[in-house]
């Protein structure tokens, strides 16, 4: 079974959307103290794919921007995807 191209951008739109949430949830909560989303939940959301709503949340809420390591994930995130997908579209 084949997917399409609109299944993989749906895809990236939606772990994007979950990312972005979560990254303005963490702030929220990071301001009243409260419980937070686990650094390695964000991580994974944005090398799974959602690195497009990693880099928006840091920008739209100012969060973890203090976090060099942060960065360092969603750019890996976007370089692992984009080599990916070339390997794919050059076999």
């Amino acid at each position: 079974m084949s997917v399409g191209p609109g299944a993989v951008l749906a895809a990236y739109g939606a772990l994007s959307l979950a990312c972005l949430v979560l990254y303005g949830w963490d702030k929220r909560q990071a301001r009243r103290n409260g419980r937070r989303v686990p650094e390695r939940t964000l991580h994974g959301l944005a090398l799974a794919g959602g690195f497009v709503g990693a880099w928006l949340g840091m920008r739209v809420f100012r969060h973890k921007t203090q976090k060099p390591g942060f960065a360092l994930v969603v750019a890996l995130a976007l370089v692992l995807h984009a080599a990916g997908w070339a390997w794919w579209w050059l076999e």
